[in-house]
């Protein structure tokens, strides 16, 4: 097997090649989805309280927002892994670094999405 064809099908670099594919793709996901965010707080009358959570209580507006929410978060995660990757010694620390920013991504996504989908149920 030549040495394209085993960066391909498997190891450190088929690892990358899934995280780089990943980080693409949850940037072209987020330019729409910001874009769509950013024009439909502008068009609401206010940003009063009341204004904002019947906003948010839409399925349309709670479904993408829950879309804007997963995509933000696996992006930052991404991002940060990489920075731990690259710019974390020793490797104890680096492990502990991205079990812990996994962790708080994950935990404040799961955050995030909980209070969408209390407003969007009508539990808030």
């Amino acid at each position: 097997m030549n040495s394209l064809a085993r960066a391909f099908t498997g190891g450190a670099a088929h690892a990358a090649s899934r995280h780089w594919c990943a980080q693409r793709l949850t940037a072209m996901a987020l330019v729409p989805l910001s874009i769509w965010f950013l024009v439909s707080l502008l068009r609401l009358p206010d940003l009063a309280y009341a204004s904002v959570h019947a906003w948010v209580g839409r399925p349309l507006t709670a479904t993408l927002l829950c879309l804007l929410v997963v995509a933000l978060f696996w992006h930052s995660r991404l991002g940060v892994h990489e920075v731990i990757e690259d710019y974390v010694r020793p490797p104890r620390l680096h492990t502990a670094a991205l079990l812990l920013s996994t962790s708080l991504h994950v935990l404040a996504g799961l955050a995030a999405l909980l209070a969408v989908l209390r407003i969007a149920l009508g539990n808030a």
